[in-house]
């Protein structure tokens, strides 16, 4: 990158800079053609590309050849492109989303603790307690139900439950 050799000894620092600043650009670029559905998180996907977008521009800035540069914005774009195609056959196809997708788990119901699930999740019962605190319930009879989404995140529900919200999520015995 001999562009940056006439700024001497300044080079490798604004060399990062402008290499980390036309990779974000890159991905704000992808992000406006493929919609902001690209960071939502709502899949294990997701969010394992919006972690491995992140280290991809973080690598961009300290290239030191062009070749390897353009490795790391092809390797985003492929995330892209990828998150894209999965989320098109999610919409279309029932049998495709079932394939690639988690299913989110009834972890606790009505105040008690399911230990099939727990245990079929690997989630301990500490787990559940601090995500529960966090929750705000006041008791563990106030809780109505804890789900184990797709991401991994913990939903919390306190009060009537709207069966509806429990609709997809499958229930271990």
């Amino acid at each position: 990158m001999e562009i940056f050799n006439f700024l001497g000894a300044a080079a490798p620092v604004l060399r990062a800079i402008v290499l980390t600043a036309l990779a974000i650009a890159w991905t704000l670029l992808l992000v406006r053609l493929v919609g902001l559905r690209a960071f939502s998180k709502a899949t294990a996907f997701d969010f394992a590309a919006t972690i491995a977008t992140g280290s991809l521009i973080a690598q961009a800035g300290t290239r030191s050849s062009w070749s390897e540069y353009g490795q790391a914005m092809a390797a985003i774009g492929a995330i892209f492109l990828v998150q894209y195609l999965l989320a098109s056959g999610r919409t279309r196809s029932r049998r495709f989303a079932d394939a690639v997708d988690n299913t989110p788990v009834l972890l606790m119901e009505h105040g008690r603790f399911l230990e099939a699930a727990m245990q079929e999740t690997r989630v301990t019962k500490a787990t559940l307690l601090e995500k529960i605190r966090m929750s705000n319930a006041q008791r563990i009879e106030d809780v109505r139900a804890v789900v184990l989404e797709t991401t991994g995140d913990m939903a919390v529900m306190t009060g009537e439950v709207d069966p509806g919200l429990l609709e997809g999520v499958r229930r271990t015995q």
